[in-house]
């Protein structure tokens, strides 16, 4: 139970996946009882809910919910929202909850360790039926680096730095990190690239990134280099991928998005011998650490606190 003052009293719903949901209310059943917490599309009297939590709001949501205080993503984006749609003062957060860290941290460190050891070409040799074993190097001198300085990226450098690997990162804005060297803006992302035998897209979806792993950013990298994008999938150029590992400047690449998603069954990177592909699972919202970081997110907001995960609406994340 919450040693924290009881909330007040408001009704909250739910619009995302309903199994899921029922987790999430036996999570505010016991933390938070004094909420009026229903799942989509059980929602009461719509005047009396103050908090929304939502892969997609509903259309005409001022409409809808004329009284919302908060509107809460079900998961770590917020690029599915039509920020347009939606009232110019209502707060919007993403959820940042230990699952997501956690499972994001899982996913890149399997595929970086994966490349850095070869595993896509032993399996090709596998299908062949070649036993040949190939050099290996230390992780000490495989130049790794993260597109995205956020708490994922900071996450994933870190566990990444502690397997021994040479690790940078990039971002909009200037970071800092012990031991990691952080290159900021456009002006030092040649720089950045120009070092990496793996590089790792954990960039938001916005505007500015958009198309963001195109041919001249690929061209910056060093020949054979590899890419792990875990982004969204229109950040990726995808004719422009499947050039830079025909002619050999990309030598693998481990999908977990893609554009459109689910691809098309014809789609070439399906049957690409060079291209991993994962249905977008990299990282998963846990619905009990979610639901919990979201009530801590309410009390919070009722003690004029900034909420974690609170979205910037000009910088789109």
């Amino acid at each position: 139970m919450s040693l924290q003052a009881p909330l007040p009293a408001a009704t909250f719903v739910y619009k995302s996946d309903p199994v899921r949901g029922r987790q999430w209310a036996e999570v505010f059943r016991a933390q938070a009882p004094e909420i009026d917490f229903r799942i989509w599309p059980d929602m009461g009297d719509p005047a009396k809910v103050r908090f929304l939590a939502a892969w997609e709001p509903p259309e005409n949501i001022s409409e809808c919910f004329p009284n919302l205080q908060v509107l809460f993503s079900s998961g770590a984006g917020v690029d599915q929202f039509n920020f347009a749609a939606l009232p110019p003062a209502l707060p919007v957060v993403r959820m940042v909850e230990p699952g997501i860290v956690q499972g994001m941290v899982e996913y890149v460190t399997r595929a970086v360790l994966d490349l850095h050891r070869d595993m896509p070409q032993y399996r090709r040799q596998q299908q062949r039926g070649e036993w040949k074993a190939l050099p290996v190097r230390p992780a000490s001198q495989r130049r790794i680096g993260v597109l995205g300085l956020g708490s994922l990226g900071q996450a994933v450098l870190q566990a990444l730095q502690g397997l021994g690997f040479a690790c940078a990162g990039w971002s909009r804005s200037q970071h800092q990190m012990d031991g990691i060297c952080c290159y900021a803006g456009s002006d030092e992302l040649p720089a950045f690239l120009e070092k990496l035998d793996v590089l790792v897209c954990l960039l938001p979806l916005t505007d500015a990134t958009r198309g963001f792993l195109n041919a001249d950013l690929f061209s910056r990298l060093p020949v054979g280099a590899a890419l792990v994008h875990v982004g969204r999938g229109p950040q990726l150029v995808t004719a422009d991928l499947l050039a830079a590992l025909a002619t050999g400047q990309l030598s693998e690449a481990v999908l977990d998005v893609t554009d459109p998603e689910p691809l098309p069954t014809a789609h070439p990177l399906w049957r690409h011998p060079q291209v991993q592909i994962t249905p977008h699972i990299a990282s998963m919202t846990q619905p009990l650490s979610a639901a919990a970081v979201v009530i801590d997110n309410l009390h919070r907001f009722h003690a004029g606190q900034p909420m974690t995960g609170l979205v910037d609406r000009a910088r789109g994340y």
